[in-house]
Parts: structure tokens; sequence; C-alpha cells
């Protein structure tokens, strides 16, 4: 599992604090991964060679750590690759969708503690959408996508491909998703008929 640890130190922390700050952030999402729900506040402190008096003085909680781990994992690896710019519209829009379901998927343990605790917010949601919005929007100007495509539409898309990530190791397991990235990625192209208005049911009939 890749956690980076490069992300900004926090303010007003003394250096040594900030240093142990980030040693308990690492520990506590290798842990959430591996143990899931079973990883207890006495085991992340052991993995990051702190005290547990130092792990409750810094968060507070479990719900707490599991929320800063979350804000960090997604600072230092989602919203980056989200953000990704190279001033091709079409190649952005697919290595943000691609780079933002990797990051996930090696952290599939900690997301869902994080929708267990709330730690997923709508200010979160809406810093996603909002680097979505920026990518749909020039690959919708440069003609490279269907003109009725959302942010929810490609929010959603992430979404269904992360539901097909399996927990299981080995190379099958680790793969697969990127075969099904590419077939919403070729849906998401300009095409004869539009999408289906929000609240349509009917299903489409087969071409011939």
């Amino acid at each position: 599992m890749k956690v980076k640890p490069d992300g900004p130190a926090p303010r007003g922390l003394r250096p040594d604090a900030a240093r142990n700050q980030e040693r308990i952030l690492l520990a506590a999402a290798r842990a959430f991964e591996q143990l899931g729900p079973a990883a207890s506040l006495e085991e992340v402190a052991r993995r990051a060679g702190v005290g547990i008096a130092t792990v409750y003085r810094r968060f507070g909680s479990r719900d707490q750590l599991v929320r800063a781990v979350f804000a960090h994992v997604f600072a230092t690896e989602i919203e980056p690759a989200a953000a990704a710019t190279t001033g091709d519209p079409w190649h952005d829009l697919a290595a943000s969708l691609e780079g933002t379901i990797e990051a996930a998927a090696a952290h599939q343990g900690l997301l869902a503690l994080a929708h267990e605790t709330g730690a997923i917010d709508v200010d979160t949601a809406d810093r996603y959408l909002g680097h979505v919005d920026r990518l749909l929007g020039r690959a919708r100007q440069a003609g490279l996508v269907r003109p009725e495509l959302e942010p929810r539409d490609v929010a959603a898309a992430v979404v269904m491909v992360l539901a097909t990530v399996r927990r299981a190791a080995g190379p099958r397991a680790t793969g697969d998703w990127r075969r099904y990235l590419a077939l919403l990625l070729d849906g998401m192209r300009p095409a004869p008929a539009p999408l289906p208005a929000r609240g349509a049911h009917p299903c489409p009939r087969p071409p011939g």
C-alpha cells in the first residue's frame, strides 16, 4: 500500500510534535487498511513508535484519527491526482480518474471507516467535484466528451469502478479496474444519441 509522507507540516506544531503527528497518520493509514475496524489506538501508537497518550493528545478519539488520516490521504494522494493538468484535456480527465481510483483502491479499509465516521463530508465532495468540473469543462469545450456530461456523472463512474476493486491480493485483482475504467471512459466520448435524462428509466433498444 502506498502512503505518501510528504504532506505539509501542521501549522503551530513544534518540529518534534509535527514528526510525531506524521508518524501517527502514516501508521494509522496502514493499520486501518490492514486491520480495518479492529485497528485500535494502541496498535496505531505501537506502529508509530509513540505512547498511547501522545495519540490521544493529538487526536482525542479514534473517529477523529480516522478523519485526520482521511484528510491527509485526500490532500496528498487523491486531490493531487484529480487536479493534474498537462494541457491535453482528454488525457487530463482520464489521468485524473485513473489516479483517483488508484489512490482510493489502495485505501479501501480507510474509505470504509471514513464513511462510517462521516469523514467524507460535503466540503470534501465539493472540492473533488470542483476539480472534475474544471477538467470536464475543458474536455467539453474541446469537443472530446458528451456535451450533457456532468461532474456527478463522472463521480458516479469513479464509484462504479471502485465497486469492481477486490480486496484480495494478486495481479488480476489489481488490474481489472483499469479495464472497466477504459469502458466507462469510452462511454464519455461524444455519441449520436444523448444520455437519458435524469429520472428517465426506459431501457434503450439494441441497435439494428
